[in-house]
């Protein structure tokens, strides 16, 4: 019983985060919450502390649960980064594809247009990113896939919480396109693809959206 009400005041305090009904710094007091689902602190708190784990939310020493703030400038650097990185990792899987490894990069992208169209805000951000570490690991280059990997997390948040549905549609239809160059070996345009790609990817990010409200009760209604 315990597992599944704090499920439910994680997925609720998830959902309203991600759809900006809470800001970014909004101050998520725990008697507040508590009143809000009818439960007990001790409840609120394990959901607190599992939405930090996701980095959702930040937990100050003697200050309380917060909702996270992205740092706007970082995301843009690692974009930076990624587009010079990811250039030359599309022409070397270019020049080493094979028919496996796009069956592979193609069951992926299926996968992603599932969760975009089952509107699975936490799932899609995941598998977005996670085309691009494939790309690296069907490459056989580990070190790739982990400085990838940890690149895309560290604008992991900003994307889940700034990255429309539209927009998400958006990249699984580029990730496709992106194949299509891959398996026809056209290096030029793959790279091309690519780093476009991130580049709308940064672009669609809405950073300076409006938020109605940081009211718990109101954002949570």
């Amino acid at each position: 019983m315990e597992s599944s009400t704090t499920r439910s005041i994680v997925d609720a305090l998830t959902k309203a985060i991600v759809d900006h009904r809470l800001q970014p710094g909004t101050k998520l007091a725990e008697q507040k919450l508590a009143d809000h689902f009818g439960v007990s602190r001790t409840l609120v708190r394990q959901a607190l502390f599992q939405l930090s784990q996701n980095k959702l939310i930040r937990l100050e020493p003697a200050r309380g649960a917060f909702v996270a703030a992205p740092a706007v400038d970082e995301a843009r650097q690692v974009f930076a980064v990624r587009r010079m990185l990811e250039a030359e990792m599309t022409r070397e899987f270019v020049r080493t594809v094979t028919p496996a490894k796009i069956k592979a990069l193609k069951e992926h992208v299926a996968l992603e247009k599932s969760a975009v169209s089952g509107e699975d805000i936490s799932g899609r951000t995941e598998l977005l990113g996670d085309f691009h570490v494939r790309m690296a690991e069907l490459m056989g280059n580990q070190v790739l896939a982990q400085i990838l990997g940890e690149l895309i997390s560290r604008c992991a948040l900003i994307t889940l919480m700034y990255q429309s549905t539209s927009a998400a549609e958006h990249s699984n239809d580029e990730h496709a396109d992106i194949v299509k160059a891959l398996a026809a070996r056209d290096e030029e345009r793959a790279v091309r693809l690519m780093t476009e790609h991130l580049e709308h990817v940064e672009a669609n990010l809405t950073f300076d959206r409006k938020v109605p409200t940081n009211d718990i009760s109101l954002a949570l209604s």
